[in-house]
């Protein structure tokens, strides 16, 4: 990187962390597609399994402690929740509903589907798509899977480590080589992988920078 691009990176990632500690708030879940806010602004979506720490990323992204809540009812999890940032609403943050269901009925899993590839296909203002992935595992079937839907519908996306500070940085190492080799198989993926930790603040600016450029604002 020349110091010329790592000027204008820092001088986005401070623009990035100001619009994030400025208005943030929730603005709906949809269950179906019919109650999609309307396509006004830009989007950026969240995929991730269950567990992966989704809700808490979105916590550290936004500086707010519980905007984003884990589901504790199997009907929220079915839901697209949008968040709304800046004051007009420059862009929106979608969290999508978590997969990789162990236990979930067929019908449920169906309907997660469904709801998640026709946002995905059909939606005109998402922008980029940001695939979360356990940093102590590394992309699962089910994340190769979701990666898969993504280069179908042509929705270009970045790979998101999470939970970062749960390893050692050998073993973070080779989850990354392995990540990469991974994102090097989708033509959708975006060839950079962000190394996160929503706990310790660990790549989070450089995140948010991310988001805004994708954003397009």
């Amino acid at each position: 990187m020349t110091e010329e691009e790592a000027a204008e990176r820092a001088a986005l990632e401070r623009r990035a962390n100001k619009l994030f500690s400025g208005r943030v708030d929730f603005l709906l879940s949809a269950p179906q597609l019919k109650f999609l806010p309307e396509p006004t602004v830009p989007e950026i979506a969240f995929c991730g399994r269950s567990n992966v720490g989704k809700s808490s990323l979105i916590n550290a992204l936004t500086g707010r402690k519980a905007i984003a809540r884990a589901s504790v009812t199997p009907g929220r999890t079915q839901e697209l929740n949008f968040f709304e940032i800046g004051d007009p609403t420059l862009f929106r943050l979608v969290d999508m509903p978590g997969y990789g269901f162990a236990k979930a009925p067929v019908k449920v899993v169906e309907k997660w589907k469904n709801l998640v590839k026709n946002y995905l296909r059909g939606r005109p203002v998402l922008s980029r798509a940001l695939v979360l992935v356990d940093g102590r595992h590394g992309p699962k079937d089910v994340d190769r899977e979701m990666m898969k839907m993504l280069d179908e519908a042509a929705v270009g996306y970045r790979v998101v480590l999470t939970k970062a500070d749960k390893m050692k940085a050998s073993e973070l190492a080779k989850v990354i080589e392995a990540t990469e080799a991974e994102a090097r198989k989708h033509v959708a993926a975006y060839p950079e992988i962000h190394v996160t930790s929503a706990e310790k603040g660990m790549g989070i600016g450089e995140l948010r920078a991310a988001v805004l450029g994708d954003a397009g604002v």
